[in-house]
């Protein structure tokens, strides 16, 4: 890690807060303790009784969902894959879910964006500025995902997010994903479409809803089970025939690029260092490993840059030159626009002082 993020503190010894936050937090997050994962596992079977479904998942292709497709069916659950078809998947991504829907005999459902309105409102977030330019997507495949867990009754939905890969990532670098109140003032802003009627668009009342009155329980399942991330590729591509893609989320051909371009480029940010950082943290990396990675280019190579940068304008409907045009506008903080923030902190304020517990939102 390095000062890219503008919050980063460093200690006497030279340790920065993430290192030291992810040690101090991990007895908390992580329990790989069997009975414990079976005991959660027994009460998520008894809740699904009599359902066709007992959780959801959600399934891009990547190494995470993948490896939590082959997980829960091997703990024997019924689970409902969702996939959110953005527009934007790599040949290699469709061909990783067909294979393990196929593999398990899970049932896949697929909601496929409204294309105008995602590819007007992808162009908002690039004009406006922001930081946290793959919401759009993220946004979306939740909402889609809630939607469907409340309209079959599903209490459970098993997530590939996980504390030994994916701890350390900056505030600075991102923003909530959930913010539905901000995802319509940039795409009000900027976008030509002035109401989006198609897109799964959702706000804090419908999160709580489905949260606390709806019952939706969130497990990251990858915590509950000693989970290496080198070990996981073996087995999904043993047993599910999983290949490779690339980089950390570049089953998206748009995450590709948002990560190895227009972060790197326009905000001078490279989240390898965080993906990394946190692996050198779970022993999963060695940091000269580490360090060698992180003085590579952050595509794989010059040649699929180029093809991207000349694809992705031309699949949003702009030139190369409107496209260069718009990264060189000055970048913004996602409160420049309206957001849900105020009453996020009121309600996490109520809770505290009402329910004595805390929430996260």
């Amino acid at each position: 890690m390095d000062t890219s993020d503008q919050d980063i503190i460093f200690d006497k010894n030279g340790f920065c807060n993430h290192c030291n936050s992810y040690f101090s937090n991990k007895s908390n997050m992580v329990n790989y303790n069997p009975d414990n994962l079976q005991i959660i596992i027994d009460r998520i079977k008894e809740d699904g009784k009599n359902k066709k479904y007992d959780c959801i998942i959600g399934l891009s292709g990547g190494v995470d969902s993948s490896y939590v497709a082959f997980l829960v069916n091997k703990l024997g659950l019924r689970p409902l894959a969702v996939h959110f078809d953005s527009g934007w998947n790599s040949e290699i991504a469709v061909s990783n879910i067909y294979h393990i829907v196929r593999k398990l005999d899970i049932d896949l459902y697929t909601h496929v964006c409204d294309w105008t309105e995602m590819k007007d409102l992808q162009l908002s977030y690039f004009k406006a500025g922001v930081i946290n330019a793959d919401i759009p997507m993220d946004h979306a495949f939740i909402v889609v995902l809630q939607r469907l867990a409340r309209k079959l009754k599903i209490k459970y939905f098993i997530s590939g997010h996980n504390y030994e890969t994916e701890a350390i990532l900056p505030r600075s670098w991102v923003y909530k994903s959930t913010d539905g109140k901000n995802v319509l003032d940039i795409q009000k802003s900027y976008g030509k479409i002035p109401r989006l009627t198609k897109y799964p668009n959702s706000n804090i009342i419908e999160n709580l809803y489905t949260r606390f009155f709806f019952g939706l329980n969130t497990l990251n399942i990858l915590n509950n089970v000693n989970f290496n991330k080198e070990d996981a590729i073996k087995i999904i591509t043993k047993e599910l025939e999983w290949k490779k893609y690339g980089g950390k989320h570049s089953e998206s051909i748009f995450t590709r690029f948002y990560q190895g371009y227009y972060l790197p480029t326009r905000f001078g940010v490279d989240k390898r260092r965080a993906h990394l950082s946190t692996l050198i943290c779970s022993d999963q990396l060695e940091r000269e490993d580490a360090m060698i990675q992180i003085n590579k280019p952050t595509y794989d190579s010059e040649k699929l840059l180029i093809q991207d940068l000349e694809f992705i304008p031309k699949k949003l409907g702009i030139s190369y030159q409107e496209f260069q045009r718009i990264m060189n506008e000055p970048i913004k903080s996602h409160f420049d626009y309206k957001n849900d923030q105020r009453t996020r902190n009121i309600i996490i304020l109520l809770a505290k002082l009402f329910l004595r517990k805390n929430i996260h939102l």
